[in-house]
């Protein structure tokens, strides 16, 4: 596929501006870019690579003669409008949830599991949650070396994870109290300025919510581990970008954590950055616009055998989404 046309679905949204900054970042070999969002935003253009780009009001015919779609509008919108996409000849890169645990649909995390973009037989590919994403990115390289068999973990997860909304109410909601006004929760169920939240997503009859077991299923399926144990909390915090999570990972193999410092050399897209007697560890504005995942605070967990106790950060719109599909495209 040389100099491919390529569309993108959602391209006003805040993933669909970050692939079009990957795109245009990595030089990649666009040879007809065409955008598509809703109604209300046809019309407006969008600069890439020096050109206005105008925004096109989405169809079911909006797919002629495009090779890869790369879809980041919902997944109400992918399950309608990416199966027309497929049929009309692209690859549709899928940001949503809508495919994800979908058998004959991959879940591609290109630094892990490459090949799987080959079996695609409805032409579809998915991008996982952005959180398994950051914490695949640590576990992967550790997986290799000791073989994983469970996961603990709990996500600090960044407010601009529920788009433009989430950042605009703690923005005013950090200003009405500074201001001593009061605070009325719109985005999220309870105030978030100077609070955390542990509820991303609705909460499923088990009491967990549907984001915490989109770590258990999707590293399952990214991995290739159907047995694999995994229990997350998620927690929304007033960050404005970037994810964090706190992880125990059980191993089969013995561990120990400078073992599990060498597991990363040479591994991409993942860095080590842990010295945390000299306060050397990964926070949010470490990865916040950067590609690389950063793993820190690796030590040996104190309770269980096998085990180790970790901190990894990535910028979840970047990484966790928008470069993620990105990489997709460069693979296909």
């Amino acid at each position: 596929m040389n100099q491919p046309h390529l569309a993108i679905v959602g391209a006003t949204g805040a993933v669909g501006a970050e692939m079009l900054v990957c795109l245009e970042q990595r030089n990649f070999p666009v040879g007809r870019l065409t955008l598509l969002a809703s109604a209300r935003s046809a019309g407006r253009t969008v600069s890439f690579r020096g050109e206005e780009i105008p925004i096109r009001e989405l169809t079911h015919d909006s797919f002629e003669g495009v090779d890869i779609a790369l879809f980041s509008a919902g997944g109400g919108i992918s399950k309608e409008y990416a199966p027309s996409a497929a049929a009309a000849g692209a690859v549709v890169i899928d940001n949503s949830s809508a495919f994800r645990i979908d058998p004959d649909v991959p879940l591609v995390v290109p630094e892990i599991n490459p090949g799987a973009v080959a079996r695609r037989p409805h032409n579809i590919i998915a991008n996982p949650n952005c959180t398994t994403i950051v914490s695949l990115m640590a576990l992967k390289p550790l997986h290799d070396a000791f073989g994983l068999r469970a996961v603990i973990a709990s996500s600090y997860q960044a407010v601009s994870g529920s788009g433009a909304q989430g950042i605009l109410e703690l923005e005013e909601q950090v200003r009405a109290l500074a201001n001593g006004d009061p605070v009325t929760p719109r985005v999220y169920p309870r105030q978030i300025a100077f609070n955390v939240i542990p509820q991303v997503d609705a909460f499923t009859d088990n009491g967990y919510t549907k984001e915490e077991l989109k770590m258990l299923h999707e590293s399952r399926k990214i991995l290739g581990l159907p047995e694999l144990k995994a229990s997350c909390t998620c927690v929304r915090v007033p960050v404005y970008r970037s994810h964090s999570v706190s992880i125990t990972a059980v191993f089969d193999k013995p561990v120990d954590a400078a073992a599990a410092r060498a597991a990363y050399n040479g591994r991409p897209g993942v860095k080590v950055v842990d010295d945390p007697q000299n306060q050397r560890f990964p926070v949010p504005l470490d990865t916040t616009g950067g590609d690389d995942c950063l793993v820190g605070r690796i030590r040996e967990n104190l309770v269980l055998d096998n085990a180790l106790d970790l901190w990894v950060v990535g910028d979840q719109v970047r990484k966790g989404a928008a470069l993620n599909a990105v990489q997709i495209a460069e693979i296909l």
